[in-house]
């Protein structure tokens, strides 16, 4: 008897979100030293988190005809940025929780916050060039060209908060490139790791 498709998808998502959650506790932060360093960034991603951005990377990659798990070191780069920008706004806002929990500069203090954030930056840049030589140029420039994309977002996001009024328009570019690109990205990079070529990857 056939899988019914919605059934299948949802199948397929546990298994994706399943290989993420491995790599991640596998990360091996909990004993690492300095623990200054470490234990913050083993703390903030523990916190948890919908997965959304490596489960994309790892369906596009099945999509282009590859193996989930060759594009695994990607996936997990992706959530690490992801979560690196959320210790940095946290900072930025002065925010007291993250996903109900202290966020890392309050538990921490702001300077590990800082510095945390930047190896969990780092790290994930040690895992998206973990691929064929070919890939790694294309990888790295889709990568920067993002990251450079979210800072500018960000940056909007806080001139608006000295603003009276904020136009749609311009909202609608501050949430595409604080969070619209990444998500795009994250299947554009997945695509690229099953193989498919640059134009297939683009749409």
């Amino acid at each position: 008897m056939a899988i019914p498709p919605l059934q299948a998808f949802a199948s397929d998502l546990n298994r994706y979100r399943a290989l993420v959650d491995q790599g991640l506790n596998e990360l091996g932060w909990s004993f690492a030293q300095p623990a200054g360093l470490y234990a913050p960034m083993d703390y903030f991603m523990s916190l948890g988190g919908k997965r959304l951005r490596p489960t994309l990377c790892l369906m596009a990659c099945e999509m282009a005809g590859g193996k989930a798990q060759t594009a695994l070191p990607q996936a997990l780069a992706l959530e690490l940025f992801h979560n690196f920008t959320l210790l940095h706004d946290d900072i930025m806002d002065e925010s007291p929780l993250r996903r109900g929990q202290p966020t890392v500069h309050l538990r921490y203090g702001l300077n590990s916050a800082i510095l945390s954030g930047d190896a969990l930056l780092i790290e994930a840049y040690n895992r998206m060039v973990q691929a064929k030589p070919e890939l790694m140029p294309d990888l790295v420039k889709e990568f920067n060209r993002v990251a450079l994309q979210v800072c500018q977002g960000q940056q909007m996001d806080m001139d608006f908060q000295n603003r009276e009024e904020v136009g749609l328009s311009e909202y609608r570019e501050m949430i595409g490139l604080k969070t619209a690109v990444l998500l795009g990205s994250s299947l554009k990079i997945g695509a690229m790791m099953g193989g498919a070529s640059a134009t297939d990857a683009q749409a």
